[in-house]
C-alpha cells in the first residue's frame, strides 16, 4: 500500500437527536424527523449515507468523463436502501441492523450508447470508494478516547 490518506470527521450531539459536524469549514447536520422525536433539522444518518454514495458516484463520474474526454452533460443518481429499523430501536430481529440491499440507478446525459453508458457506470462504481466500502468487508474499529 502506498499514499494512504486519512480523512477525519467529528460529530457532536446537538439538541435532541440532532448531530452536528464541522467538516473542512462546512457545518453539517443530521437529525431525525419530527415524527420520530427529532427536530427535522437535517436528513437522517441513513439518508446521509445514501446521499454520500450518490454524491461519490457523481463525483467519480465527472472525473472519469474528464479523463476519457466524454462530454458528460449531467448525471442523476438514485440510491435506495432497505432496512428493518427493529435492531436500531433495540428490538429483537433476525434481520441485520444495516441495509439489507442498496440499489443504485443512474441517468447519464452523454452521447453514449446504452451499452457504453452501462460500461461507464460500471467503471465509475468500481472506482467509487464508498461503493467499494459497502461492497466489501472493511475493518471498523471503535474505542473510547
Amino acid at each position: 500500500m502506498s499514499d494512504i490518506k486519512t480523512i477525519t470527521v467529528n460529530a457532536s450531539m446537538a439538541g435532541g437527536f440532532a448531530i452536528s459536524g464541522e467538516i473542512d469549514g462546512h457545518t453539517v447536520m443530521i437529525d431525525q424527523p419530527v415524527a420520530a422525536k427529532g427536530s427535522g433539522t437535517g436528513p437522517t444518518p441513513l439518508q446521509m449515507l445514501l446521499f454520500a454514495i450518490g454524491g461519490c458516484i457523481g463525483t467519480i463520474g465527472r472525473i472519469a468523463a474528464f479523463q476519457q474526454k466524454i462530454t458528460l452533460r449531467g448525471m442523476q443518481v438514485k440510491v435506495e436502501g432497505d432496512y428493518n429499523p427493529a435492531g436500531l430501536l433495540g428490538k429483537v430481529s433476525d434481520d441485520r441492523v444495516g441495509f439489507t440491499e442498496i440499489r443504485i440507478s443512474a441517468v447519464i446525459d452523454a452521447d453514449l450508447s446504452e451499452q457504453q453508458k452501462q460500461q461507464f457506470l460500471d467503471e465509475v462504481c468500481q472506482r467509487c470508494p464508498l461503493h467499494d466500502n459497502l461492497s466489501h468487508t472493511t475493518a471498523v474499529v471503535h474505542s473510547l478516547t
